[in-house]
């Protein structure tokens, strides 16, 4: 049985946010701060994973021309040569014999630089999801694994695409819908973090907060994708992670990753691989 073509995109920034391959504080000690890649690519060289998926790609949509990505990349960049500190996974990572260094390529989506909702805009997402696309044709993917990409994917996403049903996402929260645990967008562990004190932000340019119920767990989440924000169906789901009302985002977020993330992410592709290989059988 050939093994499936696997394409991991992200977006750097949000990597950079996380200090993704470096040491953080946690309560009164450091702790290593492992990518998503890293464990996925760990787990492909250790596991049985690497027996149904190939990596062929490590896309990024980062533009450093953008203010803002030069601005939350400035620690970073977009490659370890402009690093002078450690990257968001070490250089000897390998996935088989492959630097993972090799597998890089940027597919910028510059539109973001753009007046939001105008004309150009519009025309520039279209133009960089096509790139990207294109960009996935090239790689032969038979899986796109989306992590901390911050971009709503429009034509990519619609049912009508030919990656339909194999574009997934990992995010760290609970996305099944009535789940009282439920945390989808871009501000889940902080959502997730003042659920543990009772508290729900309303307003997030003014830190309004209501009063609300104590919700003390999260988790993650591998699904589908589609045109809405963490809406697509679910394939699987984790919720392992406890939260104390004195954790700080990163500590939360290290919690999250270890207890949830990662088994929901590596338990997934197990589980769409089967899902995979069963709909090939029946053809």
């Amino acid at each position: 049985m050939s093994r499936l073509k696997l394409v991991y995109v992200c977006s750097l920034r949000n990597a950079a946010a996380d200090m993704a391959g470096r040491m953080i504080t946690y309560k009164d000690e450091t702790r290593y701060m492992t990518s998503p890649l890293e464990h996925l690519v760990i787990q492909l060289n250790s596991s049985d994973l690497g027996e149904l998926y190939e990596l062929t790609g490590v896309i990024f949509d980062d533009d450093l021309t953008h203010s803002l990505d030069s601005q939350k990349l400035q620690d970073y960049g977009t490659s370890r040569v402009a690093c002078n500190e450690e990257w968001i996974y070490p250089e000897t990572l390998k996935v088989g014999n492959t630097p993972v260094d090799e597998l890089l390529c940027c597919v910028p989506s510059s539109y973001r630089k753009l007046p939001k909702g105008s004309q150009v805009w519009r025309e520039g997402k279209q133009d960089f999801e096509q790139r990207l696309e294109n960009k996935l044709d090239e790689l032969d993917a038979d899986v796109v694994l989306l992590d901390g990409l911050i971009v709503i994917l429009d034509q990519l996403a619609s049912k009508q695409s030919a990656y339909a049903k194999r574009i997934v996402n990992i995010h760290p929260g609970i996305t099944k819908e009535g789940s009282v645990y439920q945390r989808r967008g871009a501000t889940a562990t902080l959502d997730a973090l003042y659920g543990a004190q009772g508290k729900q932000v309303i307003n997030w340019q003014t830190m309004e907060m209501i009063d609300t119920e104590v919700i003390d767990k999260t988790g993650a989440s591998l699904h589908y994708v589609d045109q809405g924000i963490d809406s697509g169906p679910v394939i699987h789901d984790v919720l392992n992670t406890k939260i104390t009302p004195t954790d700080t985002i990163f500590e939360l977020r290290w919690n999250n990753f270890q207890q949830s993330l990662f088994p929901a992410m590596i338990q997934g592709l197990h589980a769409l691989a089967k899902t995979k290989i069963t709909s090939e059988e029946k053809v």
